[in-house]
Formats: C-alpha cells, structure tokens, sequence
C-alpha cells in the first residue's frame, strides 16, 4: 500500500480535500482517471482533490505539516505515552481531549475524556458536496468526512484556553523525525493541537501512540460495550 502523499502533483485547476484514513495524511492534486485507478489498485484509502473554482483559501487544518509541526515545536507540546497520560489525568487535572468520530467515541473511550470530533461526515447537498461523495463511493467509502468546522468552536464551550489537554486519537501520528519520516508523521490529534495553540490554548500534550496503544494496554476505558 502506497500513501496518497507519493502520488505526484499534476497541475490541474480543481482541487479540495477528501479523507477517509483514520488518521489523514495530507495527499497532492491529482489526474482524476489516471490517479483513480492508480489508488484502487494499489488500496490507497486517502486522496486530496483541489479545486480552484470551489475553494481558494485553504484552512489552517490544511497548512503544510512542516509548517504545524514547526509551530507545535515551538508552543513546547509535548508528547506523552499512555501510563504518562494517565498519570497526568488522574493526579495533574489533565482532560483527554478525543478527536475521533463520535461513533469510534461512543464504542469505547478513556474515562473522563471529551469528545469533540476534527473531521466529521459530509452534511451539505451542494453539488460540490455530491461529488465529494460520488468520488468516496468509487472507492467504495460511503461515509466521507470533511473537516469539522466547528472544532474550536465545540472545544470552547467545553475547554477554557487555561484547560490542561491531552489531545488524542486512534493511531497518534507523532512530531520525532525518523529515518523514514524525517519531519515525523501527521495525525488528527496533532492536526488539533496545532489548531489549539494557534488559538490560544496554553496547555496542550499529544498522546503517543494514541488511543489504539491505550487500549491495547488494557489501560481503563468505557464505552458502549460496558
């Protein structure tokens, strides 16, 4: 399998973003045909399309990661691993701040942690937002995701900017350079606490290894299946 991210650029006038993965990766514009075919035979789950004509401005969540992690850097966030995370839960005040889709959430969750979901399901029936859709389904993916506008917004009402947070979803991306991933790999949590402290937040940590680590070491959770 071969990220969306190798996929080379084509200069076409049309473009916006897709993402399906559970922890996105930011993709390149792309020949809709050639690279249709391309990402089906090679099981590719997330893609980028960008169009001129229905989007100009791209949203801070879409900064190039280089740029975020250099901020994330420099706010200081610091990453935890689990056993730390819970320690700092249990003895420091710290909130979990989860990221994942209110269903993964739902399923099952860390003790105390809040929910405010980054990328949520396409809502709108504009005709761009049709083929949004028609474009996941080709794969078949019929529950596309866009991001979630009302991120801080919803993390406002719930978080004051003094809140200690410790920002997690599914597989945790992380900002430690590799031989492989020289500037690290980007996530949904890290995508948020990028977002957090470039509005204000003062106190933000990033779970490492994310919430998948945290359950695979039998660490408390709750949820649905309780």
């Amino acid at each position: 399998m071969i990220a969306a991210s190798s996929i080379v650029k084509a200069n076409l006038p049309c473009s916006s973003r897709i993402s399906s993965c559970s922890d996105f990766t930011s993709g390149h514009s792309w020949r809709p045909l050639e690279a249709a075919k391309h990402y089906r035979a090679h099981g590719v789950r997330s893609l980028r399309i960008t169009c001129a004509a229905t989007k100009t401005v791209k949203s801070p969540a879409e900064e190039e990661w280089k740029i975020k992690r250099q901020l994330l850097l420099e706010k200081r966030v610091r990453s935890v691993d689990v056993k730390e995370a819970l320690r700092l839960q249990n003895e420091n005040n710290f909130v979990i701040l989860d990221v994942r889709p209110e269903a993964e959430f739902k399923q099952a969750h860390t003790p105390g942690a809040v929910n405010v979901q980054i990328y949520r399901l396409i809502k709108e029936w504009t005709a761009w937002d049709i083929a949004r859709r028609a474009a996941f389904a080709f794969f078949g993916i019929f529950a596309g995701t866009e991001e979630n506008p009302e991120f801080i917004k919803s993390v406002e009402e719930k978080l004051d900017k003094d809140s200690k947070i410790i920002v997690a979803c599914s597989a945790g991306g992380t900002m430690k350079p590799t031989q492989n991933l020289p500037d690290g790999k980007q996530s949904r949590s890290l995508i948020a606490a990028y977002l957090l402290v470039l509005n204000g937040y003062k106190n933000v940590f990033h779970l490492d290894g994310g919430l998948y680590t945290w359950f695979k070491a039998d660490l408390p959770s709750e949820g649905e299946e309780d």
